[in-house]
């Protein structure tokens, strides 16, 4: 039986693991293992006996089911999340976290390999699934962490403003990287929570690309760049990018039909990065397998564009307070905070508005307010 196998060559998988540790990181002194590869493995053996008795299915409170889920508790689950706690706190990159997991895998199958000790189908299947759900909870753990730290430091310094983009650029990319690498081996698939960590890392890099133009260019008190857009055709265009986050996020996007001779005098790529904001924020805070909805249509001499999103509702108190930078609501603390502050930066720059309205126990509303115009015949005929 492979825990059998395991038992008996727990220090040398465990030394093994050392050894190649080693050779990723210069770092070999202070190693963060109280929560790291010893735990693992012994959770590892655990999992193959708690499977090998008259209720196998008790093993998922220890490795948790296949395909993961960050509503779903195990104790590899959290001492995973211990783990990543502890590399970031050492100064380990997000890349150290992927290894230490793999490294052990591929420690067993070599060593079993080496002792021609066959891995039956089942077992592996089992190794498989501790070692994804390993690596989706330690990953996305010290993504969190590591967004804590961004939104703590005082980013208003150009330098630290910079650092702070450079930082999360790298561990994004880090962790698409090392996730995309983790599934080219074959013993994690992409449909499971490794593949839902590439998702989130992708969707993270766009998000925070468009914000940092906006920003940049507000930064600069650039002005905006006017022009007369059709609401028709841009809504279509926001429509088509954040349908695919929806179901990213598991949440249901449905955009109202617009008025066709409907208009707006403003700098596009200002308003696209408002409403794609708005969007996401929504995403991030309604509850799983709810609605999103976006609606646009002519009030008096006004256009308003609005994100309703079922949340729950907004907590007493000052709404305002949303609109401030680094600013987070809710137990999703991704990203930086920075969202909703330049969201309204850039609606105001170009002569709008933007507010929110709370539906108790619903969910709130935000809304865009701009100067209404009206395209023209000849314009509708093109």
């Amino acid at each position: 039986m492979l825990h059998d196998f395991l038992t008996s060559n727990r220090d040398t998988l465990i030394e093994r693991c050392r050894v190649k540790a080693a050779r990723h990181s210069p770092k070999t002194t202070d190693e963060p293992w109280a929560h790291g590869i010893p735990l693992f493995l012994d959770q590892i053996i655990k999992t193959l006996q708690v499977e090998r008795t008259a209720d196998p299915l008790l093993s998922r409170k220890v490795s948790g089911p296949s395909g993961g889920g960050r509503s779903v508790t195990s104790e590899i689950g959290a001492t995973a999340r211990l783990h990543a706690h502890e590399l970031l706190k050492n100064g380990y990159t997000v890349d150290r976290v992927v290894h230490d997991y793999g490294d052990l895998c591929q420690a067993i199958t070599d060593l079993a390999f080496e002792q021609d000790v066959p891995i039956l189908v089942d077992e592996f299947r089992t190794l498989n699934r501790c070692l994804d759900n390993a690596i989706a909870d330690s990953v996305t753990e010290y993504a969190y962490q590591r967004d804590l730290l961004v939104a703590n430091r005082d980013v208003d310094a150009l330098p630290e403003r910079l650092g702070a983009l450079a930082h999360e650029l790298r561990n994004l990319t880090s962790t698409a990287t090392h996730a995309v690498a983790a599934i080219k081996t074959g013993r994690v698939g992409l449909s499971g929570p490794t593949g839902a960590v590439l998702d989130r890392c992708l969707i993270g890099l766009s998000t925070l690309a468009d914000r940092s133009l906006a920003e940049v260019r507000l930064g600069a008190e650039l002005s905006a760049r006017g022009g007369l857009i059709s609401l028709v055709h841009f809504i279509a265009d926001v429509q088509s990018g954040a349908t695919l986050e929806a179901q990213a996020r598991d949440c249901i996007l449905t955009v109202c039909p617009v008025p066709a001779d409907l208009a707006v005098h403003v700098d596009r790529e200002m308003l696209f990065s408002a409403v794609n904001n708005l969007l996401q924020n929504a995403f991030k805070f309604t509850r799983h397998g709810t609605e999103v909805s976006m609606s646009t249509y002519g009030s008096a001499d006004r256009v308003l564009i609005e994100v309703e999103d079922h949340c729950g509702g907004l907590p007493p108190g000052d709404t305002e307070h949303l609109f401030r930078p680094f600013t987070q609501g809710g137990e999703d603390k991704s990203g930086i905070g920075l969202g909703l502050s330049i969201s309204r930066r850039n609606v105001e720059a170009n002569r709008g508005a933007l507010s929110v309205r709370d539906v108790p126990g619903v969910g709130c509303v935000f809304t865009i307010s701009l100067p209404r115009y009206q395209l023209s015949s000849e314009s509708l005929r093109i």
